[in-house]
């Protein structure tokens, strides 16, 4: 995951060095035509599609917190606890991240608007919308400057310094693919950077933590107490309570693996700072082509992912209907094809172990595991003893013979 702009210093192979400045406006200009094509033929088709969907997830959700009334009984709370977790997925992903978006705003619904929708999620519409829409798809994959890239926790590139900590990196991104929707809300609040400066006194932080406990006042309230509650009479309490946790948890694993698979995995690229210094269009668009993978699999698959199977259409045209996404996603493919740019596609269990890979693969001095086997396995973690407890040059001059051994052994 070596920023683009290294790959040749390094010896790597660059899959941008065949195009020219005119191969790449020319391409931007071919993607606007597929984007412009969309709009032009938004209509009736596609506001039914969404209203239907908002349909069948505000009745899955009522009708499946009917049944966990009843949890007390293991089938109900089976059944109830598996329809309130795919409503509260649908709510997440397919309705509130992409109207959250402005996907639907041409519709001029003032229900299904990004202006006044609010979703089954930790963080405020308002605060994530500056975080996701702003930043990461204005700077997508660029170290330093999306945070998106490992969301501030976790060691995300080669040329990031490795440190001791870095070692506990698969535990940070487990427990926060547990409890993602509470570590975006934190994320949203640059928390990290605002105690890192000692800012949490001022004015507007406290503005935006007070929404943001708010909101999470609610939805547990809702989750936790109000239905739980509703319960009583059948017994059902402490199943009910389970049976919430359980949806919520469930509906963060699975938001977490996709996104995951859309920008982590081994083939998406990242860049470095100065490289969008002066970005033109069609240069704005390779980035998002190359920063960005897919999840290939059935219909269903595509709505319960909020289409974000389909990231790189998403990252090309992020205000397009995500119904459409399926419909240009060969077009997109084609012009891959044509520029001779690799198409990062594979199946959900590929990508999501391709992305934990490189979660292990970066909490370790890079070339650690490229070098390590069987045979020098005791060697090689007394390597790493030396580096987690020694000072920064022992970790340096350790590190630098790790790298050199990885590329020996890969030439």
């Amino acid at each position: 995951m070596t920023t683009i702009q290294k790959k040749a210093v390094l010896g790597q192979s660059n899959p941008i060095a065949h195009l020219t400045e005119a191969d790449i406006e020319q391409l931007g200009i071919e993607l606007d035509a597929i984007r412009q094509e969309v709009l032009d033929t938004r209509g009736a088709g596609d506001a039914a599609y969404i209203r239907r969907v908002i349909d069948v997830q505000r009745k899955l959700e009522l009708g499946s917190r009917a049944v966990l009334l009843f949890s007390a009984f293991p089938p109900a709370w089976v059944l109830g606890t598996l329809g309130l977790s795919v409503s509260k997925i649908l709510d997440n992903m397919e309705i509130g991240h992409n109207i959250l978006h402005g996907q639907w705003d041409w519709m001029r619904d003032p229900k299904i608007h990004s202006s006044t929708w609010e979703w089954d999620m930790a963080s405020p519409a308002e605060q994530w919308k500056h975080s996701h829409n702003e930043l990461h798809h204005t700077y997508t994959n660029v170290i330093g400057k999306d945070n998106d890239l490992g969301y501030g926790i976790m060691r995300v590139d080669e040329d990031q310094p490795w440190t001791p900590a870095s070692l506990a990196q698969p535990i940070f991104c487990f427990v926060n693919a547990v409890f993602f929707e509470y570590g975006i809300a934190a994320y949203d609040l640059e928390l990290g950077a605002v105690i890192a400066k000692k800012q949490t006194k001022e004015p507007e932080f406290r503005r935006r933590a007070k929404q943001v406990l708010t909101k999470i006042r609610k939805q547990a309230t809702k989750d936790y107490v109000v239905h739980p509650a509703l319960s009583i009479p059948t017994g059902s309490f402490l199943p009910t309570l389970a049976a919430n946790f359980t949806a919520n948890v469930v509906r963060n694993l699975w938001s977490n693996s996709v996104i995951l698979c859309g920008h982590f995995p081994e083939g998406v690229e990242t860049f470095e700072k100065r490289s969008i210094e002066g970005e033109t269009k069609g240069e704005w668009y390779v980035r998002q082509m190359l920063g960005s993978a897919n999840i290939s699999g059935s219909k269903a698959l595509h709505i319960m992912t909020g289409n974000l199977s389909h990231q790189i259409e998403h990252h090309l045209f992020p205000d397009l209907p995500s119904n459409r996404y399926a419909e240009i996603a060969p077009k997109v493919q084609a012009l891959f094809e044509k520029y001779d740019l690799t198409y990062c596609a594979r199946p959900m269990p590929q990508q999501v172990a391709s992305a934990w890979h490189k979660v292990i693969r970066l909490s370790l001095p890079n070339g650690w595991l490229a070098t390590t086997n069987r045979k020098n396995a005791p060697q090689q973690l007394a390597v790493l003893y030396k580096m987690a407890t020694g000072d920064r040059r022992t970790r340096r001059l350790l590190g630098r013979k790790l790298e050199s051994e990885a590329r020996a052994k890969a030439a």
